[in-house]
């Protein structure tokens, strides 16, 4: 038996009438007459009576309407139990991110959701966008929140907020004296420091220094990190300059560990997207669904 052949039976017993089940429930009188022919046949017994005075149900029939209805009333119980625990967020969200939103974003964005979602526990992985995006494509995370665009089949990648890319300089009388004007040939001649092939700040910054007449493998590269704290620590020491997050960089310029330079005329090119990456289709759960959402008003409000 099938649900919706007891749905129809139930809607025809009450309302001793195929044309107005058909009504009720939107479908054509042939689809109710067959739903019952068929339900009939899978039983083996007749139901119904069609008379003068309207349908009639029966001996089996009857017996059938006890157990229909109940039947029919545990199913809308157990919808209203799923949205009532869908509605009820709570259990462990798992979300893939890329170093800079990992370290800089989630933690800040985190710390508001806990104060409104204190049954929820928020399981966070590290690697680069194409890794994150590889663990959601795979099952391994709910959710991505990554810093360059992945394209995966039956995944979707929209973006969710946007920072500036700054470069970063050890602070040395030298940069000090450029009074905040880096001059591109000088990137040339400076021993620089770059994140690993993966990572969306060096395929960022890699298109910002094409758009100033700097070829990448022109640079002087003295050392590839795998996180921004590496580079950022790496800069400090004199080890080389970079590009890097200005969301990273701003606590550590702050504490005149390094200087910033932010490029000239708001080069739209040191703008970087964050991206919102999950699979296509698929059911995510409460938390994940409500964070999907919520992602890109509360990144607005943490980077206007």
């Amino acid at each position: 038996m099938q649900l919706k052949q007891l749905e129809v039976f139930v809607q025809v017993a009450r309302l001793r009438s195929f044309s107005r089940a058909a009504d009720a429930l939107y479908l054509t009188q042939p689809t109710i007459s067959a739903h019952i022919a068929a339900l009939e046949h899978e039983l083996d017994a007749q139901l119904v009576l069609r008379t003068s005075r309207g349908v009639q149900l029966t001996a089996a029939g009857q017996a059938l309407l006890h157990y229909a209805v109940q039947i029919i009333g545990l199913m809308g119980k157990a919808e209203e139990a799923v949205h009532a625990a869908g509605a009820s967020l709570q259990g462990t969200l798992t979300i893939a991110a890329s170093t800079v939103p990992s370290q800089y974003l989630l933690p800040r964005v985190l710390a508001r959701l806990s104060q409104r979602w204190p049954q929820v526990h928020f399981q966070i992985s590290q690697g680069d966008s194409g890794e994150a995006a590889r663990r959601v494509a795979e099952h391994e995370a709910e959710l991505g929140v990554i810093g360059a665009p992945v394209r995966r089949a039956g995944c979707e990648c929209i973006p969710c907020g946007s920072e500036r890319l700054v470069l970063v300089t050890p602070d040395q009388p030298c940069y000090r004296d450029l009074h905040g004007v880096f001059p591109p040939e000088l990137l040339k001649r400076t021993p620089f420091l770059v994140r690993e092939p993966g990572s969306g700040t060096r395929r960022q910054s890699e298109t910002f220094l094409r758009s100033v007449g700097v070829d990448p493998r022109s640079l002087h590269v003295s050392a590839q990190l795998q996180s921004t704290e590496a580079i950022l620590q790496g800069v400090r020491h004199g080890l080389g300059i970079a590009m890097v997050s200005g969301l990273a960089a701003a606590q550590w310029a702050c504490a005149g560990q390094v200087l910033t330079f932010y490029g000239q005329d708001e080069n739209p090119l040191l703008t970087r997207q964050f991206y919102l990456f999950y699979r296509r289709g698929c059911p995510l759960s409460p938390a994940a669904e409500q964070l999907r959402r919520e992602l890109p008003h509360l990144l607005r409000e943490l980077l206007s």
